[in-house]
């Protein structure tokens, strides 16, 4: 059996009433709007961050309509983040397929965007839980202060690791601790159950953002993204970060810097990008994503063996093993 058969068979039967639930928040009479969502929905993927909310809440009870909504709200928030994100990357691709901006315009764009968020806070408060009404509203906030904490970190000439982690947590942990947690809040367990899952899904969530920055510096049309393309967006990630504080060499800084005013060439990001590899950027990068794996392991061997557990830590060998 595949990872991905291992993670999804205890939660089959809750899947596909997800499925049932989200499907039926995004349906409209608009058709500007159904055209656009159509096309959002192309790009579902494997629904990792809902699977997420379904094995979590099982681990400590029954899913229930609770989780069910918080899981839609989290999903709709998370793809009106990733709308709006284009539209200030002025990004052409998602995962290998067209964007909204690239595909309708940037009002159409924002406007979905806007649309999803507030069908999210509808589902947020169908859950009938101010704890998960709460977390879905700072999860907001953190997404937009992680992408202005990014954009601010333009000008900044240094290249910080901690700068790095502070925005990966707000962008990309943010939302799988949101999961985690709001599935605890869903079945009702203590709130020191609730600190285990959301940190558990912290640990997740860098995990996925560092597999996701090591993608951008190879060379693959099954990722979805070209090569250097955090790079071209002015984004410089662990595995340059650590090559470049190792290093200390003029020239790559140079072309760094160049990197955060966003007037580097493409022939300077790829220069840019051997010198990360020949400077054991990648391997520090993997090094440091497998101990937030362990911790997270860590967090689960805590717990009572069971078929959920194993869907979990076959939830993160995926994660850290996934080849796009």
């Amino acid at each position: 059996m595949d990872s991905i058969s291992i993670i999804r068979t205890p939660i089959e039967s809750e899947l596909e009433a997800f499925k049932e639930l989200y499907d039926s928040s995004l349906s409209s009479s608009n058709t500007l709007l159904d055209s656009v969502v159509a096309h959002i929905r192309q790009r579902s993927g494997k629904m990792m961050r809902p699977i997420l909310v379904l094995l979590v809440a099982r681990l400590y009870g029954v899913v229930s309509p609770a989780t069910l909504h918080a899981a839609v709200s989290l999903e709709l928030l998370h793809n009106a983040s990733l709308v709006h994100d284009d539209v200030v990357d002025e990004s052409t691709e998602r995962r290998g397929q067209l964007s909204v901006n690239a595909i309708f315009n940037n009002k159409v764009a924002v406007l979905t965007g806007d649309y999803l968020l507030a069908t999210s806070l509808v589902h947020a408060e169908l859950t009938n839980s101010h704890q998960i009404i709460r977390l879905v509203s700072s999860l907001g906030q953190d997404l937009a202060d992680g992408e202005l904490l990014q954009l601010s970190n333009v000008s900044n000439h240094s290249f910080s690791e901690t700068v790095y982690f502070d925005v990966i947590r707000k962008k990309t942990a943010a939302l799988f601790a949101a999961c985690t947690a709001a599935a605890a809040y869903s079945v009702g367990v203590s709130e020191e159950e609730v600190k285990l899952a959301r940190l558990l899904g912290e640990y997740i969530g860098i995990c996925f953002q560092i597999k996701d920055d090591i993608f951008d510096y190879f060379d693959s049309k099954e990722i979805g993204k070209p090569t250097g393309n955090d790079m071209l967006e002015g984004k410089l990630t662990l595995p340059v970060l650590y090559a470049l504080n190792r290093a200390n060499d003029n020239q790559a800084t140079e072309i760094a810097l160049k990197v955060k005013e966003g007037t580097a060439t493409l022939d300077e990001i790829a220069r840019l990008i051997a010198f990360t590899k020949e400077n054991g950027g990648i391997e520090y990068a993997v090094r440091t994503m497998n101990a937030y794996k362990q911790k997270a392991f860590g967090l689960l061997a805590s717990l009572p063996d069971s078929a959920i557990c194993v869907a979990l830590r076959s939830y993160l060998d995926y994660v850290v093993d996934r080849e796009k």
